[in-house]
């Protein structure tokens, strides 16, 4: 065999690898999904930070890794993908109201981490969306349940209550075995 034809059995034995693993972390990648009620007393103050903290939030993590043919044990990174804010009460409110908003993820278990933020708020969108942070979450979306911690900065006064949904996408990749 010749130079030239090991180099191109090389080359090619080392696409189809590429391609392989490609392919395979598409086949073991999914996304699960979450929500949180986030809701913000009408009175609180303008300029001062503010924080609220979700009941616990139930995972079904062993239900989607079910559903995704894997297992938490073969899970092996779990990122934010995207996470957006939609006001849900009162309607027609926008987040004009906002300065900057911090989100924040924990277990009982598991040290806090931010989550994702958005600074320099200026919308009239009813929605907005938020800026993850590349942090592995393995062992949060694995616990059974977690907690958000919002930290807020008004920059209106609130003069009525304002329910927000937090819509969470979670990135999931598991090993093949």
């Amino acid at each position: 065999m010749t130079l030239r034809q090991k180099s191109t059995i090389t080359i090619l034995a080392a696409t189809l690898a590429i391609i392989s693993c490609s392919v395979v972390d598409k086949l073991l990648t999914f996304t699960i999904s979450n929500t949180a009620t986030i809701k913000i007393e009408s009175g609180l103050p303008i300029g001062g930070v503010f924080e609220i903290v979700t009941p616990d939030i139930t995972t079904n993590s062993s239900k989607e890794f079910e559903n995704n043919n894997t297992k938490a044990n073969l899970v092996k990174d779990v990122k934010l993908n995207s996470l957006n804010l939609t006001i849900t009460d009162p309607s027609g409110k926008s987040f004009s109201f906002l300065k900057s908003v911090r989100l924040y993820i924990s277990t009982d278990a598991s040290d806090e981490m931010e989550l994702a933020y958005l600074e320099d708020i200026n919308t009239t969108s009813n929605t907005i969306t938020l800026i993850p942070n590349t942090i592995k979450l393995d062992k949060y979306i694995k616990a059974s349940s977690y907690t958000i911690r919002t930290s807020a900065v008004l920059k209106e006064t609130v003069t009525k209550d304002i329910t927000i949904a937090a819509n969470m996408k979670f990135k999931v990749t598991a090993d093949p075995f």
